[in-house]
C-alpha cells in the first residue's frame, strides 16, 4: 500500500466514524429534545451493553449453554444484585471478575 492509498484511507475512516457523530449534533443543537424521546435515548447504554454481554454469558463455541458448567453464568446473578444494591459499575465489575477467577482458581465447573 502506498502512502497517498494509506492517507485516502484513514482520511475515509476519519469521516466514516465522525460524521454519524457529527450529523445529529448539527442537526439537533438547536432543537429542544420531547421527554419520551430523552427517556428513549436513556436506555440504549444499556441496550448495548445487553447485546454486548448476552453471548458472552449464555454462549459457548457459538451455541447457547444453559448449564450449571458456565462460569459466567453463576457469577451473573451476584454480579446483577452488585449492580443493583451497589449501582457503581466497578463493583459489578469486580464482583463478577472475582467470581469467575476464584472459581477458575479453585477449579469449580472448569
Amino acid at each position: 500500500m502506498s502512502f497517498v492509498d494509506g492517507f485516502f484511507l484513514l482520511a475515509a475512516m476519519m469521516i466514516g466514524v465522525y460524521i454519524p457523530r457529527l450529523l445529529p449534533m448539527g442537526l439537533l443543537a438547536k432543537r429542544t429534545i420531547g421527554k419520551n424521546f430523552q427517556t428513549w435515548l436513556s436506555y440504549i447504554p444499556v441496550a448495548i451493553l445487553s447485546a454486548l454481554l448476552a453471548p458472552e454469558i449464555f454462549m459457548r463455541n457459538g451455541e447457547f449453554f444453559f448449564a450449571k458448567e458456565n462460569l459466567f453464568l453463576i457469577a451473573f446473578g451476584p454480579a446483577l444484585l452488585a449492580a443493583y444494591f451497589t449501582k457503581s459499575l466497578f463493583a459489578t465489575l469486580l464482583t463478577g471478575m472475582v467470581l469467575v477467577a476464584a472459581m477458575r482458581y479453585f477449579n469449580i465447573f472448569a
